[in-house]
């Protein structure tokens, strides 16, 4: 399972880089309006949080193909590193996935809501294809069952392409992709943490603090006896 952050504030991925065993960061054109900074230097600055080797993917913003290729092409030379290109799954989409392959940028297939969205691009040659789960979920369709029915299709067409889940709105929807099959999930910083929580483990902690102030002193650590 790949953990990745859906951010741009540089505060937030430098705590969780530091706390958690992240594998990456995931952007949007409205993730990065929202820290309204310089679009190349945010980039660059976010990759040289993560370093070289984690994944960052940044989408393009055109709609017809030739731009869309333009656009990953100056971002493939602009930004270092474990470089991903998200472009959405329209038919100008599914176009440049196809030429972009040929010069091998990496690609992940995005803004997906149905499983044959996600088999289209995957045979386009899409590395990644990224379901929004919960978006999925609000037109009334089990955006579970999408994720599930994807990495069927995958599966079943002998396909390289990986399942990247997006969108969440609590940490159940994201135990439940990483149930049927999903390689990869991204979620921003509050859900991340929220992955840990729990009040069974703060009381155990509280337990085991407790019971050792008893005997050895409180603010004592094992290596100070």
């Amino acid at each position: 399972m790949l953990y990745l952050l859906d951010t741009a504030k540089i505060e937030e991925i430098e705590k969780a880089f530091d706390l958690y065993p992240l594998d990456g960061v995931t952007t949007n054109p409205s993730i990065i309006a929202k820290e309204n900074k310089d679009f190349i230097p945010l980039l660059k600055e976010i990759r040289n949080i993560i370093g070289e080797k984690k994944m960052l993917h940044v989408q393009v913003l055109a709609e017809k193909a030739e731009q869309m290729i333009k656009e990953a092409q100056y971002l493939n030379d602009k930004i270092s590193g474990d470089l991903f290109i998200k472009i959405p799954v329209t038919k100008e989409g599914i176009k440049a996935i196809k030429n972009l392959k040929t010069e091998k940028i990496k690609i992940t297939a995005t803004a997906i809501f149905t499983p044959q969205q996600a088999l289209m691009a995957a045979k386009a040659g899409a590395d990644f294809v990224a379901p929004y789960v919960n978006r999925i979920a609000n037109t009334n369709v089990s955006g579970i069952k999408v994720v599930r029915e994807i990495v069927q299709l995958i599966k079943e067409n002998n396909l390289k392409t990986n399942v990247l889940a997006a969108s969440f709105k609590n940490i159940q929807q994201i135990h439940e992709v990483t149930l049927n099959g999903a390689q990869a999930i991204t979620a921003g910083a509050e859900l991340t943490g929220k992955l840990l929580e729990h009040s069974g483990t703060k009381n155990s902690v509280e337990q085991f603090i407790k019971d050792w102030e008893a005997v050895y002193g409180k603010d004592i650590l094992t290596y100070e006896l």
